[in-house]
């Protein structure tokens, strides 16, 4: 049987509709650490909206406006546009401490967060994370580590946990929190009880905990907004700029990263949709963010790693620390292979390079360009971490430039060599930088 859809002569067919505005996505195209932070703050300046659309306070961006640093880890770092509204997510978990103590350690480095509250609107569909799956992640650490010889290196912020709540129905939203207080507190006892049965050593103060969560309550309430009509709205109605900065990166995604040692939600471009309520055809262009070289945090495979000398002048020139754990970042070449992967997920319309700089005192530096193994040519980026990690890497060399593109602001004004090595990736992706 067929279905026939038979559209009166005066109805404007719907395929023909474009969407008014369309948003903007910023994401990691590696592991994470590639400069998103940088990039989003520059597209940021012009923005009307910046949203936040997954991930937790494991994020980490860190902004400098007027020689002041700031450290974002759950706030859009978009909250510096004073002009700006900026949004949280329904796909995004909430630690409700972590948020505003990370906006009054923000207020008294500079003025930048001046008026955030007013600036802020968090989704009624967020989960929140609470003390207790912060506890609960450092033990479920703790076990891996003595069962198995090996964590996944999480930030111990309790995301894992919370995203856990989530899949299991047994959660709480933001809308819980800001309704009726007591059928909150009902349901925050059975879910920090169904935890204690879990892990009997787990230490909870529940009483304290719900009274500072009845305090959060009132702080949280005007901030607080049907998520799904606000971005209709502001999707839908007169003109606007928005941007969407993905937390973490591809290669950390639950779906498509190097599972298991990955994040707890979807930093790819479908966590956008999710992680929002934005339809796909909202979506308009996406630029990948990818260093100029490779870093990881924590355990897991890393085919380009250099355990050596060019590791090391990485690590350092790069001052590769996390923002959040404060963590050293393990270096290697770029992989190729790995963000063209990224691309095949994302369809990146854009590459946004970083750090290219600090490749500036390498003589010759190599690029990923195949994976092989037991001398077998990949055909594709490894699901199994086992295999991913008896990778033979083919690297093509190509000459450094040896001097300071720290000044640079145009393509034109680099060194030959330096343009050789960004069109040599270019042409790799199919993408434009």
């Amino acid at each position: 049987s067929y279905l026939y859809l038979r559209y009166p002569a005066h109805t404007p067919r719907l395929s023909s509709i474009e969407p008014r505005n369309k948003v903007t996505v910023v994401l990691g195209a590696q592991w994470g650490d590639e400069g998103k932070g940088k990039v989003v703050d520059l597209l940021a300046m012009d923005a009307d909206l910046v949203c936040r659309c997954q991930g937790g306070n494991n994020a980490g961006h860190t902004v400098v406006v007027d020689s002041v640093e700031y450290d974002f880890h759950l706030l859009p770092s978009g909250v510096l546009n004073k002009k700006a509204v900026s949004f949280i997510g329904n796909g995004v978990v909430i630690h409700l401490p972590g948020l505003f103590e990370e906006a009054e350690k923000n207020l008294q480095k500079g003025k930048g967060l001046e008026g955030w509250e007013e600036r802020l609107k968090i989704s009624d569909r967020a989960h929140i994370v609470f003390n207790f799956h912060q506890a609960v992640d450092g033990i479920q650490e703790q076990q891996r580590q003595l069962q198995a010889g090996k964590n996944l290196g999480t930030t111990k912020k309790g995301i894992g946990p919370a995203y856990s709540s989530k899949a299991a129905r047994n959660g709480l939203r933001v809308c819980d929190l800001v309704s009726d207080f007591t059928v909150f507190e009902e349901k925050f006892r059975v879910l920090a009880e169904h935890f204690l049965t879990m892990y009997p050593n787990l230490n909870v103060d529940i009483d304290n905990e719900l009274q500072q969560l009845k305090e959060y309550a009132e702080r949280l309430r005007p901030l607080v907004t049907d998520g799904v009509y606000f971005m209709h709205k502001a999707l839908t109605g007169p003109s606007k700029k928005i941007l969407v900065e993905g937390a973490n990166a591809a290669l950390l995604d639950i779906d498509f990263g190097t599972y298991p040692f990955v994040t707890s939600s979807n930093c790819t471009v479908g966590g956008v949709c999710t992680g929002l309520g934005v339809p796909p055809s909202y979506v308009g262009r996406v630029y990948g963010v990818v260093k100029a070289y490779t870093t990881r945090v924590g355990v897991g495979a890393f085919p380009t790693e250099q355990d050596n000398e060019v590791g090391n002048l990485l690590q350092s020139r790069g001052r590769e620390f996390g923002v959040t754990t404060d963590r050293q970042r393990r270096c290697g070449w770029l992989d190729l292979i790995l963000v063209r992967y990224a691309h095949m997920v994302n369809g990146f319309t854009a590459i946004a390079l970083t750090k290219l700089d600090i490749l500036d005192t390498l003589s010759e530096i190599k690029v990923g360009v195949a994976y092989s193994v037991d001398d077998e040519p990949l055909p594709s980026f490894p699901a199994n971490m086992d295999v991913l990690t008896r990778v033979s890497v083919k690297y093509e060399t190509l000459p450094g430039w040896c001097c300071s593109t720290e000044d640079v602001r145009c393509f034109e004004e680099l060194p030959p060599q330096a343009q050789s090595y960004i069109r040599f990736i270019e042409d790799f992706l199919q993408v434009p930088g």
